[in-house]
């Protein structure tokens, strides 16, 4: 079997430096101009990132045998398609920490619900993926009078794009922190923002950076792929209830679905492993679900499932 790469080592196009090029193309020129910027670019980085441009064809390939209403082959078209989908969602993440995206131009399923237990004054964790715009979710879901939102990452830059945020939008309530792995000590601190009545998001869709962390194997359009337990784990710890997260660009609007998922999570010592892998197929059936929504949507530009042993 070909040795893969972990997803992080592989590094993320979106660099500080050049989200900030991106941003001043944006504010100065707007939406046009900036794609004209974006296209040649990503046209590059689809004939230069090989591995990548791989990965896309075999999802895609995955899509098209889980679910022939798709449309979708796998053949290079759609993996070109698939990269400028992640290069216009780009834009939308400049668009929404810019402050153009508003409200009005949002539509929501499931907010209520979740606005009712923000009122009880108690946070909820929101358990998020690399399926839509997670970042227009970051910066125009904060529902009610700007509740705090934490956003868990696994990437070193997170203080540079707090830095970055803060420059753009001072009363920003985003707070991104950086994690290799979940922790006691990451417990603690955001037990205390759940007490608080913040909110916590976390991608459960991609394995923890540390090489010893825990996963469960779950089945994910029609194949057996590795999701991590951390989040899962620790929305058990935090006793906190539970709810999935996923902003998909539809007929040209952004929507976000809230979906009720746990009042709280609770792993029995005796059938611990057994409720972990029940309750991480239940989230990789909701994320197929919504996946097969808009399959040019989920960025994930790796090998998932041979990257886990398949």
């Amino acid at each position: 079997m070909k040795n893969t790469a972990h997803w992080a080592s592989m590094g993320e196009w979106s660099l500080i430096w050049g989200m900030r090029f991106l941003l001043r193309v944006y504010l100065l020129f707007g939406r046009g101009v900036l794609q004209c910027f974006l296209y040649p670019v990503v046209s590059y980085y689809w004939l230069a990132n090989k591995p990548g441009r791989t990965a896309s064809q075999a999802y895609l390939k995955r899509v098209a045998m889980f679910s022939p209403a798709s449309d979708l082959s796998g053949n290079l078209r759609d993996s070109y398609r698939h990269f400028i989908s992640f290069a216009n969602a780009i834009i939308d993440k400049l668009a929404a920490w810019s402050g153009a995206l508003s409200l009005d131009d949002v539509d929501y399923h499931g907010r209520d619900a979740l606005l009712a237990q923000i009122k009880s004054g108690r946070g909820a964790i929101l358990l998020g993926s690399h399926l839509g715009n997670l970042e227009v979710c970051r910066m125009i879901a904060d529902l009610d009078n700007a509740i705090p939102i934490n956003v868990l990452v696994h990437t070193q830059h997170a203080e540079k794009f707090n830095q970055l945020l803060r420059q753009i939008n001072a009363d920003s309530g985003l707070n991104l922190i950086q994690v290799t792995d979940i922790s006691a000590a990451t417990a603690i601190v955001l037990s205390d923002k759940i007490d608080n009545g913040e909110l916590v998001i976390i991608t459960a869709d991609r394995t923890p950076v540390s090489q010893n962390s825990r996963v469960s194997r779950a089945e994910f359009l029609g194949a057996e792929a590795e999701f991590p337990q951390g989040p899962f784990i620790l929305a058990a710890l935090l006793k906190c209830p539970v709810y999935t997260l996923f902003c998909l660009k539809q007929q040209g609007r952004q929507v976000i679905y809230f979906e009720h998922f746990s009042d709280r999570l609770i792993f029995p010592r005796k059938i611990r492993e057994q409720a972990l892998q029940q309750t991480v197929q239940r989230y990789a059936t909701r994320l197929e679900h919504y996946c097969l929504m808009e399959p040019l949507q989920w960025f994930n530009f790796f090998d998932f499932w041979r990257a886990n042993g398949q």
